[in-house]
């Protein structure tokens, strides 16, 4: 029998004045019972399409996400906004679709309104996972060329950049490439660059030690972006966590390592591996209209 992929319902949510792609992949666990829904942040310029992989590999719960204004489906921010207020975004997303209680996944970028949510939102959250992220401003920086590259949201554009570069960028193998690709969609200028200033000045240092989740920190141990010390740091500071570092694992673990990484998070959850075959990289049709909105909104395709 085929691989069939779970494909999420995908929607507009609005939070004040601005409208948010959403999607929920209903959870296909059916001898364990219902298990805690996840929500789940993607790192910078990523849609949400990109999550689709990690949601085939890891079923059997609800999984809550959604696009950044200016990223993949939902349009250009009308004014800057911080972690907190994506943290706020997302509370209201999981009310209005009848999520209460959640655990939490933050990717790189996505570790910041994670963290920020496990702090504002301390009456929802269970669990905190944290894979490839830092406290926020006082990180220790990656590897200044794979930096460098990260200014702009030319890897999301420029295939044959993302190929060329994919090694010096994340720090896993140039295989890992049609993983993250196969469901790419270009951001905004507008839209990345506001979310780049999002983090600007923002630490979660102040309040960790009031978050009282179980927190779970994944590290890859050849992370050219985010190096493994952040890890080590959040370590120390939260009260409740464990630290685990994949070995050879470059920035973008949760794709090019999957199986393995989904291995660590169930164990953490205390659940049992599902029964469900590997999931191959699979072309969500809802990409195809993404594709169309995002060059509406940068008709030129590339960056100047």
């Amino acid at each position: 029998m085929s691989f069939q992929p779970n494909l999420p319902r995908i929607f507009f949510s609005k939070f004040g004045n601005q409208k948010l792609r959403t999607a929920i992949w209903t959870g296909v666990d059916k001898g364990y019972g219902k298990r805690t829904p996840l929500l789940f942040f993607n790192g910078i310029g990523a849609n949400l399409e990109i999550a689709q992989l990690f949601a085939d590999t890891f079923t059997g719960r609800d999984i809550i996400t959604f696009d950044m204004p200016g990223v993949g489906g939902s349009p250009d921010p009308t004014l800057p906004y911080r972690p907190k207020w994506v943290a706020r975004a997302a509370r209201q997303i999981l009310i209005d679709n009848g999520y209460h209680r959640v655990d939490v996944l933050g990717v790189s970028w996505g570790g910041g309104p994670a963290q920020q949510f496990a702090h504002t939102n301390r009456d929802m959250i269970r669990r905190l996972v944290l894979c490839a992220t830092s406290p926020g401003w006082t990180m220790v920086p990656g590897n200044p060329r794979a930096l460098s590259k990260m200014a702009s949201p030319r890897r999301y554009i420029d295939r044959d950049f993302l190929k060329k570069n994919f090694e010096t960028l994340y720090g896993d193998a140039a295989t890992g490439v049609g993983d993250f690709s196969v469901n790419m969609v270009p951001p905004s200028i507008k839209g990345y660059l506001f979310q780049l200033g999002a983090m600007a000045g923002w630490s979660a240092i102040p309040f960790i030690r009031r978050i009282r989740a179980k927190t779970l920190i994944i590290m890859g141990g050849n992370d050219q972006i985010v190096p493994v010390i952040n890890g080590r740091i959040l370590h120390a500071l939260y009260r409740r966590s464990r630290l685990e570092v994949i070995d050879g694992a470059g920035h973008l673990f949760l794709l090019t390592r999957r199986d393995e990484t989904v291995e660590i998070i169930r164990d953490f959850f205390g659940e049992p591996e599902m029964p469900f075959p590997h999931a191959e990289p699979v072309e969500v049709p809802s990409v195809a209209a993404s594709i169309v909105h995002a060059n509406d909104r940068n008709p030129k395709g590339a960056l100047a």
